[in-house]
């Protein structure tokens, strides 16, 4: 069993895809781009994650794609944590069609500025409020954040947070140690989970398993199998190599695990951290 644990879907129209060097990511990526991709890698089941639009309707469209698409099996919507009616946003949510599909909410704090941006009462009380919800909170965020997200794990253990591609670590600019002595106190909260997605995407074209095995071995060290999960991070990915090209790439530095710890990883890990009904 394989669990796509972060993909997205969107439209040419999302203002970030305006950005400089994304051009060939300027299209439209339908599911019905996807499906032909997860029969080839026998991928069982996906999360589908907020794409970046910072909007509710986002969010609501997402679900009604869950509400007729068995395969997927979770939702990562949008969220903005500084909403001073987050809880009443995450039930309208659950009343939508789709709503049952609802297994976390994620914020673009990688665009915030503000180093105390985690730290603001209002958002320390929106995270435990997503807790509270039985839903988790995605990280996304760039290295430089990682030490204020343990603080933030740390303030609210009764919410689960899962880490978005590691952090981002420079992968290109050769900066492991500064990346490890970063992730490792979010690695020693046991509330926090991590995707092995992305990597490829900081590293570059022409990178494969031997630039990010460093990055998944670390990972491995510090979180454990259990805690650990892949994603395609499609169709970013695309940036660099293709759907089966990514998994491929994370499935290779995973060789060495037990049968166990690989099923882990492989589906297991994002099966009960988002709580997915998954079928076997």
């Amino acid at each position: 069993m394989i669990v796509d644990a972060h993909h997205h879907v969107w439209t040419a129209d999302y203002p970030w895809l305006a950005a400089p060097g994304l051009e060939p990511l300027r299209r439209d990526y339908t599911l019905g781009d996807l499906t032909p991709s997860l029969a080839e890698a026998g991928v069982t089941a996906t999360v589908l994650v907020e794409a970046g639009r910072c909007d509710s309707a986002e969010t609501a469209e997402f679900l009604a794609l869950a509400a007729g698409t068995p395969r997927i099996a979770g939702v990562v919507g949008w969220a903005s944590l500084t909403d001073p009616d987050l809880t009443a946003t995450l039930t309208g949510y659950r009343a939508l069609p789709g709503g049952a599909k609802l297994v976390g909410v994620r914020d673009q704090v990688q665009a915030v500025t503000d180093p105390d941006h985690l730290a603001r009462r209002d958002v320390r009380a929106a995270l435990a409020a997503v807790g509270a919800a039985g839903l988790t909170v995605d990280l996304i965020v760039h290295t430089g954040q990682l030490p204020a997200c343990a603080e933030a794990a740390r303030a609210t253990p009764g919410t689960t947070f899962v880490l978005d591609h590691l952090g981002k670590p420079p992968i290109a600019a050769g900066a492991h140690a500064r990346w490890r002595a970063a992730i490792a106190p979010l690695a020693a909260c046991h509330n926090v989970a991590a995707k092995l997605s992305g990597l490829l995407t900081e590293t570059g074209p022409g990178s494969g398993p031997d630039t990010i095995r460093p990055y998944v071995d670390t990972a491995l060290e510090l979180f454990g199998p259990e805690r650990l999960m892949l994603g395609s991070d499609w169709p970013v990915c695309e940036l660099v190599t293709t759907y089966a090209g990514a998994l491929a790439a994370l499935d290779a530095c995973l060789a060495e695990l037990s049968p166990r710890e690989r099923s882990a990883v492989r589906a297991g890990t994002a099966i009960r951290t988002y709580a997915l009904e998954v079928g076997s």
